[in-house]
């Protein structure tokens, strides 16, 4: 019995090397993984919607769908682990109120405000992709800050608990780091 080989670099980019369905990509997930990070991701998102309702205020806003994939779907990642999530998505509000201070509610404010979060993210070593949105979301709408941060920071905690005990039924760690 001969043992499969990796196709060599100069195959690895052939169709012909080893067929065009070969695929980089990550492998799929089991089905009963797949079930778990899907209900974990329903089940904050859901969370979200129930404490926005006790409230009577608004705590699901789409980027926190977004950083919810990241919790559930790629837990291991810097862009999912609490530092990241909390940070970014506090950080990049923060860049959105500082923006609409100087330049008013409105669409270039809002372009500005999800590229400099970005950069602000960075800076602060709190990188999550989705919390630009949250920048842009600030200076479109000029929500009332104390209210916007507070229901934020409860979001983005309830994101993380609920992701602790969804990564730790599906035996995965998480998180990976706190600070």
């Amino acid at each position: 019995m001969t043992q499969a080989t990796a196709p060599s670099p100069s195959e690895a980019g052939t169709s012909r090397a080893r067929g065009w369905y070969v695929s980089k990509a990550p492998a799929r997930l089991s089905p009963l993984a797949l079930l778990i990070t899907t209900t974990t991701s329903v089940v904050a998102l859901l969370a979200l919607v129930a404490a926005g309702k006790w409230l009577g205020e608004t705590v699901l806003i789409p980027p926190l769908a977004a950083s919810m994939a990241l919790v559930a779907g790629a837990s291991a990642t810097p862009l999912g682990q609490p530092r990241n999530v909390i940070g970014g998505q506090l950080v990049s509000a923060l860049t959105g109120y500082l923006v609409l201070a100087i330049g008013g509610a409105g669409m270039w404010t809002a372009a500005v405000a999800g590229g400099l979060a970005l950069g602000a993210m960075l800076a602060l070593r709190v990188g999550h992709s989705p919390a630009a949105a949250t920048a842009v979301i600030v200076a479109l709408s000029n929500p009332p800050i104390g209210t916007f941060l507070a229901m934020l920071a409860l979001a983005t905690v309830i994101l993380i608990a609920v992701g602790m005990v969804g990564n730790r039924i599906g035996k995965q760690a998480y998180p990976v780091y706190w600070w």
